[in-house]
């Protein structure tokens, strides 16, 4: 049936009705939603699924109200009575994810039904008047008419304002990829290592999405990014079963396009990498006592063989993956006052990768040098309670455990060391290696949470805790005998490197041998509680407040608190105004501030026993060496250059009191959000919205060379140090210059903390950091018409702009993806005159998907993603103010070999390469459905990236390789889009 829109108040009564007059806030919990709306004053509403035969029924107040809270989403027939006598007609209502359905009945309710909207025989209602999240809905019914990608990121792309970021992850209103959070079913399934990359479960084991971008409730925190809310499919009162089979056969993969420096030599070779992956699931659900208990059970067979080249084509991969899949949901409805919950998967992976010779002219590969491991994902399960204890007073309680493993190692890891040769593009490793570093490691969360809520009145009070205990075991070193890392460098005579040595004349190129090690069980503990009142001061107008403390305790790898940050306020204003009092329209608006943990990572790096030894040398030349038959390179190692820096770790836990300010405080996030949301009739909707992010902080590294203490002419030096840049950092160090800290001294970082010296090496004084800046702002326009069994579409434009001089925790400036230990502070020239845009600023998105069913059989989907191209810098390696090699936005124009006072630098600020090209990605998909006795077939075709578009989505951003030295390979690509592909999808269910 075709959406319908009911305006007579004569059809209002007869369905028993009404949507115009809503009362109670949209607020639900993030594994269900709830229902509420207005009655005949003390009458019974029942709600009912016929799916399950849950059942529960209220009283109205003296005022109409009633409300049912913390239903589990689904389709709930509604009836109300009073004194024995039906109000109206019974009713299907649709609760979605993490959203309140408003219905009001009978007399009770209003005259007018401007806001109904049936569909398919159901009542949902696309405009949520009493919501102030910035949140998008996605069923997996929505899902499968459409061409998206198979797993919960995919989906989330779907939401203005979200785009594919660096490292695997997405960007959230300008936000770095390490600060987002996901939930499955309640369980928060962020990976706390780096915060980049969740545990997942298969795309068919899903029910329904929530992608909250922005203005979400105090009972979700520790993210400044985005929220992606999912739960499971469950079980019910009808037996069911089915398989489903995913191909995506290299057959139907378009080459990926090769890419030359200006020599004609390789560059990135892309037209190898292609890759077949077949997934079959089975699956079966429903109940083991009717009306009782239910169960929903998957397993997914995998297989998944992946085939690339190195970005040089001279090493050929072969991967094979086949781990598979289980889960299971489990639902015990004890009476309509007890619901109890049980969900548990594996999302384990093994994979294999044989590594082979590989001849680039002929196309073919030969012996085979090396085979590689890599083993993540792991076991997760939850248990969750919900007890309606009273008409007003209503709780859900839930432990879990969510499990990752991080293992990476070769066969070639005992015998070979490392060798990466960094003045060639594609930084190939040369030696018999092709993992850079051995890493053995398995995070565990243990997470617990209660949330209540109570009705007094017009109040709705919600409140709750949650903790979580984040144990990371951890053991990582570099391959081969000598357990180091051979890197080499370009350079140019008279340079300094980072261990202060001077490089000598005549070279032009040195070796850094490195050897970092760390062991140990690191654990984070992240607890918080919250309270919130939503407030309906009128039929019309809802104000929500409420505040989020939070506490973060990291600790060492003695098991020891080494950063401790409490009481962190967190407070959350919003409001609601649907001032047609139709239910039809709405104006909200919200402002609030989000603070976001420390990862695991800090612990490891920075807590542990942790050994990173840096020892420099005169680079003459490569010598060749033969292992397994192969002849690979390794460098010859001159003389020495400088002495051996530790600085940044020597094999033990150490007294961290001087590598970590005492009074760190934490990096949070305030955000303000207005707008406006309108149908335009039964089906179409419409809205706009401005937002406003401001990042304050960052927890980084800062290499303090100046304590501000003159011992002998010149300052100790403190090393590497977690604090916050641009701010006072308080610090154990050495005061009275005998070599032994003894006390705290303070150290103004915006003003102080990096000596200077002149060109013979006299201290002159020092200076300090800029502090990090991060703005969003961004105006959204949605366009939406509901799926009414004939057609639907959607669609957003989103522009942008992200400022400042810091991404976030994670740094995709500089491909460096160690979260929260980024280069963007390590000295103060890093950042000096580097505002500008970011490189999430994508200035225009837009976004459309629909999809049109031809009749019952056969229907086609589309997906346009459309976004402007990101920023590009132009790194220097030095400054104008010291002899620093390092990043900087300087580049060395005239004098570069001279005495450091000599050279000239020319500023490059922030974009000063322009902005790389507009990105188009187009999908399309042709679905046919068709119904035997008893099965349900459908067979869905779906291609991706269709223009086959391979656009630059990612360039080299070095000018420099050196003071001087222009990078041949500035502006090269170093990501691309996907090439097309096809994926079909066939299912049967029973």
């Amino acid at each position: 049936m075709k959406g319908k829109t009911l305006r007579k108040s004569g059809l209002c009564m007869a369905m028993g009705i009404c949507l115009a007059s809503m009362v109670m806030p949209a607020l639900a919990a993030n594994t269900d939603g709830s229902l509420a709306g207005r009655v005949a004053a003390g009458a019974e509403v029942t709600v009912r699924s016929a799916d399950t035969g849950f059942t529960r029924t209220v009283k109205a107040d003296a005022n109409g109200n009633y409300r049912f809270p913390f239903l589990p989403i689904g389709t709930y027939q509604l009836q109300a009575s009073k004194d024995g006598a039906a109000i109206g007609s019974p009713i299907n209502v649709v609760v979605s994810l993490g959203n309140e359905a408003n219905v009001n009945l009978g007399a009770g309710g209003a005259t007018d039904l401007a806001a109904v909207q049936v569909i398919g025989s159901r009542v949902i209602t696309p405009v949520d008047v009493r919501s102030t999240e910035s949140a998008t809905n996605v069923t997996k019914a929505e899902l499968e008419r459409v061409p998206v990608g198979r797993d919960a990121q995919s989906v989330a792309l779907l939401a203005p304002g979200v785009i594919q970021g660096q490292y695997g992850g997405a960007s959230f209103g300008g936000s770095s990829v390490s600060e987002n959070a996901v939930y499955i079913n309640g369980l928060n399934v962020t990976d706390f290592y780096k915060r980049v990359g969740f545990s997942s479960v298969p795309f068919g084991f899903f029910k329904e999405f929530q992608v909250k971008t922005g203005g979400y409730s105090v009972e979700f925190g520790r993210t400044t990014g985005g929220v992606i809310n999912a739960v499971t499919q469950s079980g019910t009162n009808e037996f069911k079963y089915g398989a489903e089979l995913v191909w995506e056969p290299s057959s139907l993969q378009s080459d990926g396009k090769n890419h030359y420096d200006r020599n004609g030599d390789p560059f990135r070779i892309s037209s190898k990498d292609k890759y077949d992956r077949t997934n079959l699931n089975v699956y079966a659900s429903g109940p083991i006592v009717k009306d009782k208990l239910f169960f929903y059970a998957m397993y997914e067979f995998r297989d998944y063989r992946p085939e690339s080249t190195n970005d040089s084509g001279s090493t050929f991969f072969k991967g094979k993956s086949d781990k598979g899949f289980w889960g299971t949901k489990l639902d015990w409805q004890i009476n309509d006052q007890h619901l109890l919950e049980f969900l548990a998967f594996s999302d384990k992976n093994d994979t294999t990768t044989d590594n082979y010779k590989y001849d680039l002219d002929a196309g073919r590969r030969g012996d085979r040098t090396n085979t590689q491991f890599s083993e993540a994902g792991g076991t997760n399960w939850a248990l969750t309670y919900t007890g309606y204890l009273t008409e007003n007073f209503s709780m859900k309680a839930l432990y879990g455990q969510n499990k990752r493993d991080r293992i990476n190692s070769s066969l070639n890891d005992i015998a070979c060391d490392a060798v990466q040769d960094r003045r060639v593009a594609g930084l190939p490793q040369i030696g018999c290696v092709s993992s850079a570093q051995i890493e053995k490691g398995l995070d565990k969360r243990e997470a617990a949470r209660l949330d209540f809520e109570w009705q007094l009145g017009n109040h709705l009070l919600r409140f709750g805790l949650d903790r979580e205990v984040n144990t990371s075991d951890n053991e990582s070193f570099y391959p081969g005998p000598s357990r180091k890392f051979y890197q080499i460098y370009p350079t140019v005579p008279g340079s300094q490197l980072e261990n202060g040595g001077i490089v000598p004349a005549g070279v032009n190129a040195y070796v850094r041998a490195r050897q970092q090690e760390v062991s140990g069980s690191f654990e984070s503990i992240n607890s918080a509680y919250y309270i919130e009142d939503n407030w309906q001061i009128t039929p019309d107008f809802m104000l929500n407040a409420g505040v989020r403390v939070e506490g973060f305790n990291n600790k060492n790898g003695e098991g020891n608190t080494y950063i401790k940050i409490d009481d962190m306020v967190a407070p959350r204003l919003g409001f609601s105004w649907d001032f047609r009092g139709d239910g039809r329209s709405k104006i909200f608006g919200n402002i609030g501030r989000y603070f976001l943990p420390i990862v695991n990572q800090i612990n490891v790096k920075q807590a542990g026993a942790f050994l990173d030894e840096r020892t420099y040398y005169v680079f003459n030349g490569l010598e060749p060496f033969v292992y397994n038959g192969q002849t690979y390179m390794r460098p010859i190692l001159g003389p020495q250059i400088g002495p051996v820096d530790n600085s940044q770790g020597d094999g033990s836990v150490g007294d961290l009191r001087s590598e970590v300010d005492a009074d760190i405080d934490p990096v949070y996030q305030d955000e303000a959000i207005l707008g406006f949301q309108s149908m335009i009739d039964e089906t179409w909707s419409w809205g706009v919205r401005g937002i406003y992010r401001r990042l304050h902080n960052a927890i980084d590294d800062m290499n303090i060379t100046s304590n501000g203490i003159l011992c002998g002419g010149t300052p100790g030096e403190i090393g590497y140090v977690m604090a916050n840049p641009g701010k006072n950092v308080k610090l154990y160090t050495d005061t009275n210059c005998d070599g032994v800290n003894d006390a705290y001294v303070n150290i103004d970082t915006s003003r102080a903390g990096w000596a200077m010296y002149d060109d013979d090496g006299n201290y002159v004084g020092e200076r300090g950091w800029v502090k990090p800046k991060r703005t969003y702002r961004a105006l959204e326009f949605m366009l939406d018409r509901a799926w009414d069994d004939k057609w639907a579409f959607n669609a957003s434009y989103t522009w942008s702009k992200s400022e400042g001089n810091a991404e976030g925790p994670s740094n995709s400036d500089f491909g460096f993806d160690n979260t929260g230990r980024t280069e963007s502070f390590d000295d103060p020239f890093v950042n000096f005159n580097g505002y500008g845009p970011l490189p999430n600023d994508r200035r225009h998105q837009i976004k459309l998907r629909g999809a049109y069913a031809f009749n019952d059989s056969w229907s086609v989907g589309a997906t346009l993603n459309a976004q402007s191209g990101r920023p590009v810098n132009a790194f220097g390696k030095g400054n104008p103010f010291d002899s620093t090699n390092y990043h900087s936005f300087y580049t060395c124009v005239a004098n570069c070999t001279g005495e450091p006072s000599q050279r000239v630098y020319e500023l490059r600020r922030r974009g000063s390469g322009g902005r790389l090209p507009w990105i188009f990605d187009i999908g399309a998909s042709v679905t046919y459905q068709h119904k035997f006795t008893g099965a349900d077939l459908r067979v869905k075709l779906a291609v991706y990236n269709l223009l086959n578009q391979q656009r630059k989505m990612e360039v080299d951003d070095e000018y420099e390789t050196g003071i001087g030295v222009v990078n041949e390979f500035y502006g090269y690509g170093t990501g691309y889009q996907t090439p097309r592909y096809a994926q079909l999808t066939v299912s049967v269910d029973f």
